[in-house]
C-alpha cells in the first residue's frame, strides 16, 4: 500500500492485485458481534516514519490518523510471582529499575546510550539505502557510531553484560522475537529493537490499526491506483529476463514494466517458475504463532493494554520452538487488551483480547481439533498460574488462527510472520534484497526483504524501492 501510494504520487500507474478479500495483509480486521480486532500487529513505533509516508503525499498524517501513547508500556509477570510495569515515562520505569537491581537505572542508560549509537548508524544506512549499494558520505560520516564494544557477538550476552537481574534479562531477551528469531542466535545488534520502544513509545490507533490500511487506502484511490482484491497473482511472467506482467488465478493476464511483490521473497521464484524453486525450508522460518481473538461479556478492569507471562524456562522455551520445532511445553503468552484504551472496539460490558504464543513454522504441524486444543490448554494454564482471570464461561465470540491458517491466508511457508529468522549476521542484514538480481523490473517490498519484519520497517522498505523504480525504470 506505501509504495502503491508513494509511486501513484509521482505520476505512475499503479494496480494493486490482493488476493485476499481486504486490504492490508497481515494488518488486518475481524469484528463479530460488536467486537473488533486487529489480526496482525498490535502496537507502532518510530511514528515519525508513518508521518513521513502521508507527508509524500502531500497530507498530514494528523488529519487521518490519532496516535495514542501506550503508558504504561506493558505488564511482565513471571514465573516466580514477580510483575513490574514498563512505564512510558523514563522517570517511573527508573524508579522501577532501582527497585529490581542495585545501580539498575545506571545500567539502563548505559543500555540506552548503547542503543542510540546502533540506532544513529542504522538511521543513517541500513535503514536508508540497499546494503548492497556502495556506501555515499552520508553512510560513511555514519560509521562514528558503530560501538566498538558489545556489538559482535550474542544477543543474550550482550542483554547480560548490561543486566544482573534474571528478570530483566528475561524482559530484553524477549525482543528477539520482535523479529521472530532467539535470543541466543541473533546479532548484538539488534539491541536496537528494545532501544526504539523506549526511546520512541509504543503507539496505538483509536478504532483499531486497521484505521492505517483504511486511511492508505482512502488516499491510494485518491491518487487513482486501482485496489483489487480476491486477485490472486499465479504467476510472475517473465521474458528475455525481463518481467512484463503477471497472470492471475483466473487465468488472465496483465502487462506491466514494473512488478513490485509484497509477500515472502522465497515464493517470488516459484511464482517465476524458476527450476527446483521451492519456499523457503523450515531450518530458515522465522517464527509463527498461534492467535486467540477472544470476545469477552465482562469487563476485565485489573489488565492492562499490553501484558506478558513469561514461562519458567525461556533457554527451554526456545529449544522447543527452534531445535525441537513444535509448540512450546510451557510456552511465553502475550495478551493485548486495547479495549482498556479504546471502548469503541467492545460492548460496554465486554473486552476484546488478542492472546498469542509462538509457534514453529512447520509444514507438517496438521493444527487439527487435538493440537489446537492442547495449546490452548498450554496458553491458559500458563495464563492461570500469573493470575489472569478465569473468562471460560464468559467467551462470546472465539476466531484462532495456527501456523497453518496463517500460510494458508497469506502465502507465508509454515506461516513464518518474518520470512527468514535473524539467526547470525547475515540473516539479519543481508536479507533478501529489494530488487531482483536476474530479472529486470521485479522489485521487492515488505517483511521478508530488506530491512526487516515491523510495521515501521516495512514502510521503510516501500520509500526505498519506490526511490529505486523512479531511479532505475523509465516511465
Amino acid at each position: 500500500m506505501a509504495a502503491a501510494l508513494r509511486l501513484a504520487v509521482r505520476h505512475w500507474d499503479v494496480t494493486v492485485f490482493e488476493q485476499g478479500n481486504m486490504l492490508g495483509g497481515k494488518m488486518n480486521r475481524w469484528s463479530r458481534d460488536g467486537f473488533q480486532f486487529d489480526t496482525g500487529p498490535s502496537l507502532i513505533t518510530m511514528p515519525w516514519i508513518f508521518s513521513e509516508l502521508f507527508a509524500a503525499a502531500g497530507e498530514d498524517l494528523r488529519d487521518h490518523l490519532q496516535l495514542q501513547l501506550v503508558d504504561p508500556l506493558a505488564n511482565y509477570i513471571f514465573d516466580d510471582g514477580v510483575r513490574f510495569q514498563v512505564a512510558a515515562s523514563l522517570p517511573k520505569w527508573l524508579a522501577t529499575l532501582r527497585r529490581l537491581e542495585p545501580r539498575g537505572d545506571r545500567h539502563f542508560l548505559e543500555f540506552m546510550q548503547h542503543g542510540s549509537r546502533i540506532y544513529e548508524l542504522s538511521a543513517r544506512t541500513f535503514f536508508r539505502r540497499p546494503p548492497t549499494e556502495p556506501p555515499d558520505l552520508a553512510g560513511l560520516a555514519a560509521l562514528r557510531f558503530f560501538p566498538l564494544r558489545r556489538a559482535w557477538g550474542r544477543y543474550d550476552r550482550a542483554v547480560e553484560s548490561f543486566f544482573k537481574s534474571p528478570h530483566l534479562r528475561q524482559l530484553y531477551q524477549r525482543f528477539s522475537t520482535y523479529v521472530g528469531s532467539s535470543p541466543s542466535r541473533i546479532p548484538a545488534m539488534l539491541l536496537l529493537i528494545p532501544y526504539l520502544e523506549h526511546a520512541f513509545g509504543g503507539w496505538y490507533v483509536p478504532g483499531g490499526l486497521y484505521r492505517i490500511i483504511e486511511s492508505l487506502t482512502a488516499l491510494a484511490e485518491r491518487r487513482g491506483v486501482s485496489l483489487r482484491m480476491n486477485q490472486r497473482v499465479a504467476r510472475i511472467v517473465s521474458r528475455a529476463g525481463k518481467v512484463v506482467g503477471v497472470e492471475l488465478g483466473d487465468g488472465s493476464f496483465h502487462a506491466c514494466d514494473v512488478a513490485i511483490m509484497n509477500g515472502d521473497a522465497s515464493m517470488a521464484q516459484v511464482l517465476l517458475g524458476e527450476k527446483n524453486a521451492a519456499p523457503l525450508p523450515e531450518s530458515q522460518r522465522s517464527l509463527s504463532g498461534f492467535v486467540m481473538l477472544l470476545g469477552i461479556r465482562r469487563r476485565l478492569a485489573d489488565l492492562g493494554h499490553h501484558t506478558v507471562y513469561f514461562s519458567a524456562d525461556y533457554r527451554r522455551e526456545f529449544d522447543d520452538l527452534f531445535t525441537r520445532r513444535r509448540f512450546p511445553a510451557e510456552p511465553t503468552v502475550y495478551v493485548s487488551m486495547p479495549s482498556r484504551s479504546d471502548r469503541s472496539i467492545a460492548p460496554e460490558d465486554g473486552e476484546a483480547l488478542f492472546i498469542m504464543a509462538n509457534a514453529p513454522a512447520n509444514d507438517c504441524d496438521a493444527w487439527d481439533d487435538h493440537a489446537v486444543g492442547e495449546a490452548r490448554h498450554r496458553i491458559f494454564e500458563r495464563l492461570q498460574k500469573g493470575g489472569f482471570p478465569e473468562i471460560e464461561r464468559d467467551i462470546a465470540v472465539s476466531n484462532i488462527w495456527t501456523p497453518r491458517r496463517m500460510a494458508a491466508a497469506y502465502d507465508m511457508p509454515g506461516g513464518a510472520i518474518y520470512g527468514s529468522h535473524s539467526h547470525g549476521w547475515r540473516h539479519a542484514f543481508l536479507r533478501p534484497p529489494n530488487q531482483d538480481r536476474r530479472h529486470r523490473g521485479l522489485y521487492y517490498v515488505g517483511g521478508s526483504v530488506h530491512p526487516g519484519g515491523g510495521t515501521p520497517t516495512v514502510l521503510m522498505s516501500a520509500r526505498i524501492v519506490s526511490e529505486m523504480i523512479c531511479k532505475n525504470e523509465a516511465q
